[in-house]
Order: C-alpha cells, then sequence, then structure tokens
C-alpha cells in the first residue's frame, strides 16, 4: 500500500466522540486516502459555554486528548515520522474546522457519525461550508454496530421491541456475511500517512484553566481516562466478565464494566467489546451474555433515536404527554429533595449521593430513582433526564432517554405501567447489608442492616443508639410509598383509556 497512489494529497481527521488510534473507521480511511493526514479536535464553545465550570466530563476528555496525542506520535514514530501530535483548537466547532482545514490546504475532512439532533444539524451545516470551498466531508459508521435503518423487521420497520431486534442483531453480526461488522479498522498498518503539524499548530493540550474549567475531583475517584484507561478497564472487567450477570445488580460489588464513559467518548471500539463478548458468549459464558445483551441495548436505543426522533423531546408513546404530572411549587420542592438525595428512602438518596459525588450511578440506581421520580414523586420524567444528562460522565443522549422513558414506561419497550419499584424492596433485594447505603450515607452508618432500608419504621432507641435524628439529620420519608402508587396507578388511567 506504500507506492500507490492516494486520492488525496492532505486530508485532515476531525475526531469527536471516537478518541482512539486503534480500530478507528474514519482515522483507517483517512491514512488509507491520503498522503498525509493531519489530526484535531475542538473544543466547542457552543457545547462547552452551556456546561458548569466544573465538569467531569471536559476533564475527561481534556486527559484523553492528552493520551490520544501521545498515541499519534507514538504510531508516527514507529513509522518513522517524528512530531506528530493532535492540533487542539478551543473556538466554535465550524470556524475552527473550516480555518484549520483552509490553512493545512485539505482537501478532505475525516469523521466518523454523530447521531444526536443537534450533532446532525451541525455535521449538514458543516458538509455545506466545506463543499462551498471544495472540500470533501467524509463520515463513516464508528460509535455502534449497527446504525439507522440497519436491522429492520421483515415488514422493513424499524424495531420498537428489544427482544426481536436483539434476535436480529445476533443473526447479522453471525450470519454468512457477519463478521466484517465487527473486523478492526487496522489503522496502525498505515501510520506512515501521519504528519508533524506545522509551528502555528504545535501546542500542548490545553489545560482545564485555559479552557475556563475547574478541576473536579476526577483524580481522587481513580477513574482510568483516555483509550490506555479503557484499555486498563477492559482488561480487569475481562477477569470477572463471567460473574456479570450474577453481580451486575448489586451496587456494593464490583459488578459492572464501568465501560460506559468510554464508549461514550469512543476511548474503546464497541467493535472490539462485543467481538469480545460475542466470543465468549459462544464459549458458554453466561456473565458475557448478559453483557453482549446490554451493549445491544445501546445499539437498540441508538436506532431508536435515529428513527423516532421525536422521542428526544416527547413521550415515545403519544398518548403517555396526557399524564398530569405534579406541577407548580410543590414539584419544585419534591424534585430539589430528589436532586439532593433528600427523599427519606436511603437507598434512592445514596444512589443521588452517588451520581452528585462521581458523575457515576449504578445501572440498577438508575432504575431505582426513575421510577422513584416518575412514580412515587409523580413527576415528569424529563425533569429527570436533564439532571442525569447534567451529571452523568457517560450521558449519552440515546440511552439515557431510552432509560428514563423505560422507566416512566412512555417508552418503545418500556415496563408496563402498574409495575411500581418498592424503593424499601429493592433496597433490602439490592443491599441487604447495606455496604452501599453505608458508604454514601454515612450519617446512618451505625444502624442494624435491617434499620437501614427504612429507618422511619425502626424505634426510636434505636435510632437515638445509631445517632440518627430523624428530620434533623435524616429526613422523614417525603411520600409514602404506598399512598403514592395509589395516586400513580390513578395518574396513569389516562393512558389506559386511550390503550383500551
Amino acid at each position: 500500500h506504500h507506492t500507490m497512489q492516494k486520492k488525496y494529497d492532505t486530508g485532515l481527521m476531525w475526531f469527536r466522540r471516537d478518541l482512539r488510534v486503534d480500530d478507528n473507521a474514519a482515522l483507517y480511511h483517512a491514512l488509507k486516502s491520503c498522503r498525509q493526514v493531519f489530526c484535531l479536535f475542538v473544543f466547542d464553545t457552543g457545547i462547552l459555554d452551556t456546561l458548569p465550570r466544573a465538569d467531569r466530563r471536559v476533564e475527561f476528555i481534556r486527559e484523553s486528548l492528552v493520551d490520544l496525542s501521545g498515541q499519534l506520535a507514538a504510531l508516527g514514530q514507529t513509522h518513522g515520522v517524528t512530531g506528530v501530535s493532535l492540533i487542539v483548537q478551543h473556538a466554535e466547532a465550524a470556524n475552527a474546522l473550516l480555518a484549520t482545514a483552509s490553512e493545512l490546504a485539505a482537501q478532505a475532512v475525516f469523521i466518523n457519525h454523530d447521531y444526536e439532533p443537534l450533532a446532525l444539524q451541525r455535521d449538514a451545516a458543516i458538509q455545506t461550508i466545506l463543499a462551498a470551498r471544495g472540500i470533501a466531508l467524509h463520515s463513516f459508521k464508528d460509535h455502534v454496530i449497527f446504525e439507522r435503518q440497519e436491522v429492520l423487521t421483515l415488514g422493513g420497520k424499524p424495531y420498537t421491541v428489544f427482544t426481536p431486534y436483539k434476535n436480529a442483531w445476533l443473526k447479522k453480526v453471525t450470519g454468512e456475511v457477519g463478521t466484517p461488522y465487527l473486523k478492526p479498522y487496522p489503522t496502525r498498518q498505515y501510520g506512515e500517512a501521519l504528519a508533524s503539524p506545522p509551528p502555528d499548530f504545535r501546542q500542548a493540550v490545553p489545560t482545564l484553566q485555559a479552557l475556563n474549567f475547574e478541576k473536579t475531583n476526577l483524580s481522587e475517584l481513580k477513574i482510568p481516562m483516555g483509550a490506555s484507561g479503557g484499555d486498563a478497564l477492559l482488561v480487569e472487567f475481562l477477569t470477572r466478565i463471567s460473574g456479570y450477570r450474577d453481580t451486575r445488580d448489586f451496587p456494593a460489588v464490583k459488578g459492572p464494566s464501568y465501560l460506559g464513559v468510554h464508549l461514550r467518548f469512543g476511548t474503546v471500539s464497541i467493535r472490539h467489546l462485543a467481538a469480545l463478548a460475542l466470543a465468549a458468549q459462544q464459549q458458554g459464558d453466561e456473565g458475557a451474555t448478559t453483557w453482549l445483551s446490554e451493549l445491544i441495548w445501546r445499539d437498540f436505543y441508538a436506532q431508536i433515536l435515529s428513527n423516532f426522533p421525536h422521542a428526544a423531546v416527547q413521550a415515545f408513546k403519544p398518548e403517555y404527554d396526557r399524564i398530569d404530572w405534579v406541577q407548580g411549587d410543590e414539584a419544585t420542592t419534591l424534585f430539589q429533595a430528589w436532586c439532593e438525595g433528600r427523599t427519606g428512602y436511603p437507598l434512592v438518596d445514596a444512589a443521588m449521593a452517588q451520581i452528585n459525588q462521581t458523575g457515576y450511578m449504578h445501572n440498577r440506581l438508575r432504575m431505582v430513582t426513575a421510577s422513584f421520580l416518575v412514580k412515587d414523586l409523580g413527576l415528569d420524567w424529563r425533569w429527570g433526564e436533564r439532571y442525569f444528562a447534567e451529571k452523568l460522565n457517560d450521558f449519552d443522549l440515546s440511552s439515557n432517554n431510552g432509560g428514563w422513558q423505560w422507566a416512566a414506561s412512555s417508552g418503545c419497550d418500556a415496563q408496563p405501567y402498574f409495575r411500581i419499584f418498592n424503593p424499601t424492596s429493592q433496597s433490602e433485594k439490592f443491599d441487604t447489608d447495606g455496604k452501599f447505603i453505608r458508604r454514601y450515607l454515612p450519617v446512618l452508618s451505625q444502624l442494624a442492616s435491617k434499620a437501614l432500608h427504612s429507618p422511619w419504621t425502626t424505634s426510636p432507641i434505636e435510632l437515638s443508639a445509631a445517632g440518627v435524628e430523624l428530620g434533623k439529620n435524616y429526613p422523614y420519608p417525603i411520600v409514602q410509598h404506598s399512598e403514592a402508587r395509589a395516586l400513580t396507578l390513578q395518574r396513569y388511567e389516562v393512558v389506559k383509556k386511550t390503550q383500551a
């Protein structure tokens, strides 16, 4: 391939949510079709200006770019090219891209698809701007295994129910022509096309301060960052993947893969993960089978958002928007208590402390807290969706929206509206010894395990011996579950009428 005539002299690889060198579709195509490739990342002021000044995701990206730039330099070095580095701009995305492409005289820009509604608008606008300058834009699938309408029902329609989708997904992946979908892009073979940027473009990745952001507690949380961090997490997870099915529901146990944030920013390859999971499943590994199922949910929700974009703002099932949610001051008070972990239900409060302190929330607890907001407090699911969007390190529009609509029963393949999690029994079942609750609610740590799940039913003597004063250092429950449940069933009546 060294002597082959390349299609372009100069190409620009624009990294976005694909911050890795290995198995990166757009990078592979750029290196293969250009004599020289420059690499760019833009800290887009259009996005950054709306964020809180201490945002763990910005710090995660920043650290991941340092890792990425190092990996690009090392790959260049392997092929005898010195001085390769990532060009990093801090400006409005379209302007920065255009200025960089023009100045480097790039004939083509390479990107991976981003499916979120605002990203689609941005990329369409950018394609027009580049075309006016005679610059090509090449975009590739990289973030999911199957996108848009690649997996359809026999009737040629997008799937709206998970299990049939999953079966079709597995059939397509393992079918006669299935393997190409999981095949890695061998970027490292083409590293000789990497080019060292001209002097004006050679600067270190800007510090958080230079971007106008503050340091967060990300490093204390010991979250591994960048593609090398993603690799390390994966290696560790593979030592315990076979236990995934049995451990993933217990928040005090190391059960999950913790790769969500890496999938979100593309510091791991979804093809690599799916291939590993599939191979283990074929060996009969039950944990890997369950984990693969979770990866397929991610694809499922991504194609739901592509094919039913209304779900980003409305109920997937429109009749669910006729529900009368609690409004006004009462709603605001209840919502604040939920956000701050002051509901009086220890598992809910501990889960909210976890997301507030770390930007992570255990998957079982995402269901519990969402169900509590919607079906115990009677609040519009969109409020919770927005809060998670602001707090979660691994926030991904399609999965977050899918999860919230699932909990609210308004989603495509959601739990039925009369299925209402009981926060106390969820607590007894999934944090039996109260290990998770004690970690995040130290005020309750002296209570016996039995009392931890519902302190309000515990005798005053036992409470005071444990140093707990209800209404003082730990709240009384803000709603009574059985009453709230009855109200929810009433509230959802409007849906039943339209479905009947």
